[in-house]
């Protein structure tokens, strides 16, 4: 023994864990919440390559995405019989389609004859039929009629329904999975959907939806949100009052991993500098233009004495929320009014907890091009409780050159997202230029991107 503190870990900052910040809470704080599994699963580096490498992509292509669980929409994009939605990954493309009113299929958008897709814009039919020759399928995937059907006695007396793929949901989402042995979702989602059952995802409404093409590889967009310290360099704005590189990390299981950061808490980084409560929360409420002499400009703040801007924030949080939506949440911990909750689902799924307006992202392939991806971001809020439900917007999509500014209904994320957006495609040209072939990542607070990869080295070698 080398007299080291039983509870020293020395690839954790020095600083309070975020188990120290939830004992100062408020309210009591939800087990689940406390710091979960962090396995070894060693610093092996990762070769570069991995990122812009063709031969790799289309083994990603061949072996990973047939192989996973993936986010297609919401239920509530689909809600009447004939209503579909189109998604498309690595060049496959399904009509996600309410068939009837209990029922979601997914079928392969592509003719049985030709192999013209059969619809290109999303919509609600009663058929599907091909623009080409006008062969047709009825909306819950069986053949209907062909025009030339003299001509077709190979289709005589066969089935010739729409192929499918797997479809389950969760949380008010609509997933799909191309290989029929795959494992049920719910072993997947485990133990994300049982920390997520008091959030009720289900009675949740699309409020905002983007979706913008990024000049980078699919994992290097995930990984830029698989941990908080790239804050101190890419977002030295939110230092005042987010705890960062104390964040938690956890690998709940091979699919689900977390990490939590406290709001309301000033970085590590910059504990030297004795923000008081009222400049923390002018920092959260977005304005970054301080000054040590004259404070954060913006308009005048005042905390009650004694009160911290964590319990501050968290209460404003709690009586403007319950105004706009009716709910009660007197009962809600400080960390789930305020905190950024983050669970990722793998491989391409982020679903935040906690009772405020929720952020999820997916990232995917641009179509088979390794050096692009696409990035989407929902924030999905609360029905209200005296209803009724509103309407999911429809996304809103921005092109590789198109800023992040052109979705104003992002409101102050629009300045994070810029921000992030500004490192990846130097990122991807950085990996190209790499003199060594390799990538490092740290023992714990980029644990979730080490298992990433491993995963889907997983998957490619089966």
């Amino acid at each position: 023994m080398d007299g080291t503190a039983p509870d020293y870990r020395p690839d954790r900052h020095p600083s309070e864990s975020y188990d120290d910040i939830l004992n100062r809470d408020t309210r009591p704080v939800p087990a689940f919440l406390r710091q979960g599994p962090t396995p070894d699963i060693g610093v092996d580096p990762v070769p570069a390559a991995n990122y812009f490498s063709a031969e790799l992509f289309a083994k990603e292509t061949e072996k990973l995405w047939p192989k996973v669980w993936q986010m297609a929409c919401r239920e509530e994009d689909i809600p009447n019989v004939g209503d579909y939605q189109i998604y498309e990954i690595v060049g496959k493309s399904f009509i996600v389609v309410r068939s009837a009113a209990d029922e979601i299929k997914a079928f392969y958008n592509s003719c049985l004859h030709r192999g013209r897709k059969l619809v290109t814009l999303n919509g609600c039919k009663n058929e599907f039929r091909c623009p080409f020759h006008g062969i047709a399928w009825n909306a819950d995937g069986t053949f209907k009629d062909n025009p030339i059907a003299w001509d077709f006695p190979q289709w005589r007396d066969r089935d010739m329904s729409l192929p499918q793929a797997r479809v389950e949901t969760w949380g008010g989402f609509v997933f799909i999975n191309m290989d029929p042995d795959a494992p049920p979702l719910a072993s997947v989602l485990a133990p994300l959907a049982q920390h997520f059952e008091g959030y009720d995802y289900a009675n949740r409404y699309k409020a905002v939806h983007v979706a913008k093409i990024v000049r980078c590889n699919w994992k290097v967009a995930a990984e830029a949100f698989m941990e908080s310290h790239h804050s101190i360099a890419t977002h030295p704005q939110i230092l005042p009052f987010l705890a960062d590189a104390n964040s938690q990390y956890d690998l709940l299981s091979d699919f689900v991993s977390r990490q939590f950061s406290a709001s309301g808490v000033p970085s590590p980084f910059v504990a030297d500098r004795n923000y008081s409560p009222a400049e923390i929360i002018q920092a959260m409420r977005g304005v970054s233009d301080r000054t040590r002499r004259g404070g954060l400009s913006g308009d005048a703040v005042e905390v009650p004495e004694g009160v911290t801007a964590r319990a501050y924030a968290a209460e404003q949080a709690r009586q403007v929320l319950g105004a706009e939506d009716g709910w009660d949440y007197a009962g809600a911990s400080d960390a789930e009014m305020v905190d950024s909750l983050l669970y990722n689902v793998w491989p391409h799924m982020s679903f935040w907890a906690g009772y405020s307006p929720t952020l999820v992202y997916r990232w995917r392939p641009n179509g088979l091009d390794p050096e692009s991806s696409i990035m989407d971001v929902m924030i999905l809020k609360r029905v209200p409780k005296a209803g009724p439900r509103p309407a999911p917007v429809p996304v809103h999509e921005l092109g590789i050159d198109d800023p992040w500014s052109d979705a104003p209904e992002l409101g102050g994320l629009i300045g994070i997202f810029e921000q992030d957006m500004g490192n990846l495609p130097y990122v991807q040209e950085g990996l190209h230029a790499s003199g060594t072939g390799t990538v490092h990542f740290s023992r714990y607070t980029e644990l979730r991107i080490r298992k990433l990869h491993q995963m889907i080295a997983l998957y490619l070698k089966s």
